[in-house]
Parts: C-alpha cells; sequence; structure tokens
C-alpha cells in the first residue's frame, strides 16, 4: 500500500488519469502487462523495444494511478520492484544489501522538488534559505549494467549483476576479463563495491558492424550491448568486447576483531569516491562535490551538450546528499532512495522526411533496407541515411516512403528512425515493399524460413562478390594495406581478381595499370599483398566471411582445428601436401559428414554450428581455402590449448603492444597474449606489467618509460610466452 508521504513525494505527471476505478484498474492492467513485457526484454533478454523516454512515461503514469486509487496497488506490482529476474543459466547471488533503482527527475523544478523534500525530511529551513550541512555531489549518469564487486583482503572473489535488487547472477568469470576490473585493489581490504559496466560508443558501433556482417539482429544501443556481453556464457566472448566499469558505491566491511558497527573509513559520498579510486578502481573523473542544488543544476546544464562528445553513452545525472549521516536519516521508499534523484535528459530527436527506401545486398547477400532522409544534424552530426533493419521492421514501426519521421541516434551512435508522424501524411505517401529479385543481379530473393532476413542466394552477385572481397582484404581479414574499395573495385570490374587467391597472383606491372597507380603505389600494394600472405589460422577463417561466424568464434574455430589437427613430423604448412590443406579437407569432410560435430567448438551452438556446415559443403566455397593453399597462404598455426582458463605464463599479467613487430601483427601479438592468459591492454597505465614494443614505438614508450613499466623486445616477449 502506498503511504501518504510516499504519494506526496511521487514526482508529478503529466499524463491524463482515468475517472472511475473501473477506467483505473483497465488501464493499470494494461500499463502493468507492457511494464513487464519491457522489463523482461530489457533486463533478461537485453532486447528492448520502448525507448528509456516512453518507458518512463508509462512507469510515471502507473505511480500516479496507484497513488489515486490505493486499492489497486498489489505486492507484485513492477512500481515496487527493481529490475528483472536473474537468468536460470546463472547461478544465484543473494544480495547482502538490496541493489535499489533511482526515482527520476526530467525538469529542474523536479529536481527542486527533491531539494525541498530532503530539506524537509531533515528539519532544515526550505530554500532559498540556506541549509547548513547539506550538500550534494553530482556525477554523470552510466547507462549500463549495474554490478555489484566483492573483494576479501583485497582479492576479487564474486561478482554479480543486480538482478530483481534482492538476488542477481553470479558473472564473476564474465567480469574477470573487463581490463579497468583489478583483480587485487592497492590495500587488503574486505569492500562490497557497485558500479556499471558498459561498453564504449565506438566498440558498440564495431560489434554492430560485425553482427550485420556475420547476418546477426543488431543489438540496440550500448547498454544492451554491454548488458548482452556481460551475460555471456562463454567469458571469451565477454573478453572479446572490451567492456569497461565505472564504480561509485562503497559498502565497508569493519575490519577483523572489531564489532559490526566499528566506524568506517569515510563518511560521505565525495569521499567514498576517493577512496575507490585510491583503491584502483576506475572512478567516473566527470564528478562535483559540496554543491548546493543550483550548483547541482548547473552541472546538469553543462552537460547536456558536451555529453554527446563523450566515449561512453551517459543519460543524465545523478544528486546525491553527500553525508551519509543524513543519507541514513533519510531512508529509504518503496524501491529508492530519498538521498538521491536521477536527471534524465530527453532523448536529442529530431523531425526530417524520408524521400526514399533503398535495399542494400550486403557480403552474406542480405537485403537491408536504409531510409535516404532529407539531411539533418542530430546529437553533433549530420545524418542522411539510417537503416531499417528489415521487412519486419519497417511493418512494425509502419514507415512510409514519403513519411515525415523523428529521427535520434540509438547510443548516440547509430542513426534511427523512431516512429513516423502519422498526423502529417498527406495520403502520398508510399508503403516500402521489399523487391522479389536482387536489386544488384535480378535472381530472385528468399527468405529464411522463420527468420527475418531476405537474401539474394546466388553467390556470384556482383553486390556480395565486392563486399565478400573488401571483407577478406580489410582489417580483420587478411589486413591488405592498400587494398581499398576504389582499388577493389578496378581489380574486380577489369577481371584481375576472380578468386580470392588471385590476390597474390598480382604482379607489379598489373598493379601500375590501375587508374593514379604509378610505380612506388603498386610496388607499395604488392608488398602489402606479399607480407598478407602469412597470417593466423583464426585470421585466414575470419576473412572466408562464413556467415554468423565473427571474429571471436574465427579465433575459437581455428584453436580446436590445432586440436583436432596435430601437426605431422616435417610436415609443411603450405602447399598441397601442407597443414592448411588438411584442414580444408577436414572441414568439408566435417560439413559433409558430421556437421554437429562444430558443436563442440567453444562458443559456437547449432545455429552456428550449421551456417559453417553449409558453407564448408556448399559449391562456390567449399573449396575456398583450397585456393588459398595453390596461391601460398602460409598460416600461423594455434597452439593447442592444454592450459586450463586463466591459466598460463602470463595469468595475472596485463601487456600493452605498440609498433611495429616483425612476426606478429597487433592482432596476433594480443591473441598470444589472450592465449597465454594474459590482458592484452589498450593503453599504458601503473597497472600495466609490460610494454612489447617494436620499431617505430611513440607515446606509448614514452610513458611506459616515464611510469617505469619494464619494456620488451620482440626476443623478450616470446620468451615471456614460452614461460622464461
Amino acid at each position: 500500500m502506498v503511504t501518504d508521504e510516499e504519494r506526496a513525494e511521487a514526482p508529478p505527471t503529466t499524463a491524463e488519469a482515468p475517472t472511475t476505478p473501473e477506467e483505473a484498474a483497465a488501464r493499470v492492467d494494461q500499463l502493468r502487462e507492457t511494464i513487464e513485457r519491457a522489463n523482461r526484454l530489457y533486463y533478461q533478454e537485453d532486447a528492448p523495444e520502448l525507448a528509456d523516454s516512453e518507458y518512463d512515461r508509462l512507469f510515471r503514469e502507473l505511480v500516479e494511478l496507484e497513488q489515486a486509487f490505493p486499492d489497486l496497488q498489489t505486492p507484485d506490482s513492477p512500481t515496487l520492484r527493481v529490475g528483472g529476474a536473474p537468468a536460470a543459466q546463472f547461478s544465484e547471488v543473494v544480495h547482502a544489501t538490496p541493489m535499489l533503482s533511482l526515482n527520476n527527475a526530467f525538469s529542474h523544478d523536479e529536481v527542486r522538488t527533491f531539494d525541498a523534500r530532503v530539506r524537509r525530511l531533515l528539519a532544515l529551513p526550505p530554500a532559498p534559505e540556506p541549509a547548513p550541512g547539506l550538500t550534494y555531489v553530482a556525477e554523470l549518469k552510466i547507462d549500463g549494467l549495474a554490478v555489484s564487486l566483492r573483494y576479501e583482503r583485497g582479492r576479487f572473489v564474486q561478482g554479480a549483476t543486480r538482478g530483481d535488487g534482492s538476488t542477481g547472477e553470479d558473472v564473476t568469470a564474465n567480469l574477470r576479463t573487463i581490463e579497468s576490473i583489478p583483480e587485487r585493489l592497492t590495500e587488503p581490504v574486505s569492500v562490497e563495491v557497485r558500479g556499471e559496466v558498459f561498453i564504449p560508443k565506438l566498440e558498440f558501433a564495431r560489434i554492430n558492424a560485425e553482427r550485420e556482417q556475420a547476418g546477426l539482429p543488431l543489438y540496440a544501443n550500448p547498454r544492451n550491448s554491454g548488458a548482452g556481453s556481460l551475460r555471456q556464457l562463454d567469458a571469451k566472448i565477454t573478453a572479446s568486447r572490451r567492456l569497461a566499469a565505472w564504480f561509485y558505491v562503497l559498502i565497508e566491511r569493519p575490519p577483523e576483531g572489531t564489532e559490526s558497527g566499528a566506524a568506517a573509513t569515510v563518511a560521505t559520498q565525495s569521499a567514498a569516491l576517493d577512496r575507490l579510486e585510491h583503491l584502483g578502481l576506475p572512478v567516473n573523473p566527470e564528478r562535483r562535490a559540496d554543491l548546493d542544488i543550483a550548483g547541482a543544476i548547473d552541472f546538469i546544464e553543462r552537460w547536456r551538450e558536451p555529453r554527446h562528445r563523450l566515449p561512453y553513452e551517459t543519460d543524465g545525472v545523478v544528486v546525491k546528499v553527500d553525508d551519509f549521516v543524513q543519507q541514513r536519516t533519510l531512508g529509504l521508499v518503496a524501491r529508492a532512495p530519498r538521498w538521491a534523484i536521477a536527471y534524465k535528459y530527453p532523448p536529442e530527436q529530431v523531425e526530417t522526411l524520408v524521400e526514399d527506401i533503398v535495399v542494400y545486398v550486403g557480403r552474406t547477400g542480405t537485403l537491408t533496407p536504409v531510409a535516404h532522409l532529407v539531411p539533418v544534424k542530430v546529437a553533433g552530426s549530420t545524418v542522411a541515411r539510417a537503416t531499417l533493419h528489415n521487412l519486419d521492421e519497417v511493418r512494425r514501426k509502419d514507415i512510409r516512403i514519403g513519411d515525415h519521421v523523428v529521427l535520434q541516434k540509438a547510443g548516440d551512435v547509430i542513426p534511427e528512425v523512431v516512429r513516423p508522424l502519422a498526423e502529417k501524411r498527406t495520403g502520398a505517401e508510399r508503403e516500402f515493399e521489399m523487391p522479389a529479385t536482387c536489386p544488384v543481379c535480378g535472381t530472385g530473393v528468399l527468405r529464411d524460413e522463420g527468420a527475418v532476413r531476405h537474401y539474394c542466394p546466388n553467390l556470384a552477385c556482383p553486390a556480395r562478390v565486392s563486399q565478400e572481397f573488401g571483407h577478406f582484404a580489410g582489417r580483420g581479414g587478411m589486413d591488405i594495406e592498400g587494398a581499398g574499395w576504389i582499388v577493389l573495385r578496378q581489380l574486380l570490374e577489369r577481371g584481375m581478381v576472380k578468386s580470392r587467391g588471385d590476390f597474390y597472383r598480382l604482379t607489379v606491372e598489373q598493379l601500375e595499370s590501375l587508374d593514379r597507380f604509378a610505380k612506388k603505389s603498386a610496388e607499395n600494394l604488392h608488398r602489402a599483398i606479399e607480407r598478407s600472405r602469412r597470417r593466423p589460422l583464426g585470421r585466414i577463417l575470419n576473412a572466408l566471411g562464413i556467415p554468423q561466424v565473427g571474429w571471436q568464434t574465427a579465433i575459437d574455430l581455428a584453436n580446436w582445428l590445432a586440436e583436432q589437427l596435430p601437426p605431422a613430423d616435417g610436415e609443411p604448412m603450405v602447399g598441397r601436401d601442407g597443414w592448411l590443406a588438411r584442414v580444408s579437407a577436414f572441414l568439408r569432410e566435417t560439413a559433409e559428414n558430421d556437421p554437429e560435430r562444430f558443436e563442440q567448438v567453444p562458443g559456437i551452438g547449432p545455429t552456428v554450428a550449421a551456417s559453417t556446415a553449409r558453407f564448408f559443403s556448399t559449391e562456390g566455397t567449399r573449396d575456398i581455402l583450397d585456393l588459398l593453399v595453390d596461391a601460398g597462404v602460409e598460416p600461423e598455426r594455434p597452439a593447442p590449448r592444454t592450459l586450463a582458463a586463466g591459466e598460463g605464463p602470463l595469468t595475472g599479467r596485463t601487456l600493452v603492444v605498440t609498433g611495429t613487430l616483425s612476426g606478429f601483427d597487433r592482432q596476433a601479438a594480443e591473441e598470444a597474449i589472450r592465449a597465454a592468459g594474459g590482458k592484452a591492454g589498450g593503453s599504458v597505465s601503473r597497472k600495466t606489467d609490460y610494454l612489447v614494443a617494436g620499431e617505430n614505438a611513440g607515446s606509448k614508450l614514452v610513458k611506459a618509460q616515464e611510469l617505469g613499466v619494464p619494456v620488451l623486445d620482440e626476443e623478450g616477449f616470446r620468451g615471456l610466452l614460452a614461460g622464461e
């Protein structure tokens, strides 16, 4: 039952409330069903269908109705719960102290109302009178997945998601893969810390690009990308997604031999943030303390626009009473503390016009409808196109050619058409239809049974071929420097490259005949092609463009192949009698005779196994590795994995690679670090154990020398990998 005090504290809403108990009961049932579905999709399936602003509006309407009609409130109402139930595939962790949510504010007036309530409950004079001893801390609100980590004597022992607030999911192994989370604190203390795991914007864009290439559904925003990454059953998948974290809650445990009520080392939120930082945990530097409510509002406004330029997503500012004694006096209400409020920025949305919806054919043949828009500026850049993903999405949102639409950027990164403005329709708008034939080659379009994907099945479709060759030559593939789209288009149009192996038969004279090429540029490209002959097997497999097989899965497949096919004495790596030819034959035989065997690969389930089997048993792709064998491509064979997870000569160590190494490219060096049980860092800090420096090492080498981080050359790096 909602108390009178809670009723007075609830934020106002502009929703038009039903006037009779019968109308209210019907609307409450409808709202609860919608919110429960939204919670399940957001917290448990990481696939939201409601925008945050729409969810907040519906939630506030339900709060208001339960206040106006108290008899309608039930103990299982979503207004009394936090988050969603923990997923069944993870073991449960019961939180010693509940992980609560925050009440939201959407205007300066609501922030001032929060301040007035705090003053009243602390018996302080109302504004604008000074409130002695009352100060606030303002912190950027990170749109991530809330987690709790437990350290015993300074060692990380357990981590969990928020779950339903009382019980979360044990994701300890996955949290260990996040480089910014320390395995040991700087002091041997026993504490619980809480914060948010998130995915940086650029990493979000990279993962979605990889998922699109693999024919997988895209993540809707960085929050759900991060949540989906952290809640993987295979920690290697989590490790491949480069998550990050900020921490903002410190729960101290009394030293051994003292009573449970022993004094904590910090008495304020601002001191707790400083303490977390001192212990070696990542804490967001964009915070301000010692503020009155006017200062907190100034902080909110100061970040309204610059937040778009941050490398991570923030959707608001959290304002907290600084003093812990005052926090305890204020206490809790329902699902949230009275001593904090989350101001949420409205999503930056603009209106524009859909001039056309054009279908593009991707590397796997997938047909993707893309809205061509009247160019408009949103979240700091001009947008003229936005993917509509698939026909089902177009129908769900009812987007038509000629519509006025609302546009925003998902996570301030990916342009997204939110909804049409149906009230502006004139009748001239046209519904989009997926073409019956491929717009590039004219082949009949197919649709996956039970799936949303329409695709062109013609393996020789020029659109597919150009995308496939671009993927093969690009980063993550064979990484042929200088083989960009302009060069590839000429090579394909002139018939100089018809298969992937043809790259390795090109001569300097042939390359010199390309438009805008002189002898020097032809020689440079030829050298780049020759360098790419030797690549790690995982890189070669990723370059093939196997549908639904991304970068990490390709590495896992390569490691599995190394275990299945141990080297024979004196066996060469190249040629028809070499190891790569044996790999090719093994993949074909497995695909044709025992396709379910691919499910033995860590991280591969039935869907990806079936896709891999189709690739290596289909005419046109089944012999693709043989073409590279004939061209003299030489794989770097992965060492068979005999180590238990997390064990190896580099266990517990973080290495950063910089400069050019003669025997490794950057990705291969980082793969070797991870295979040996270590972490491959992206930047040098005091937590870096070694810097591996090749030729032309730059600022990272300077920083390592300044911090006293040991520097290894390539020979030293190989020795470390070997356990020397």
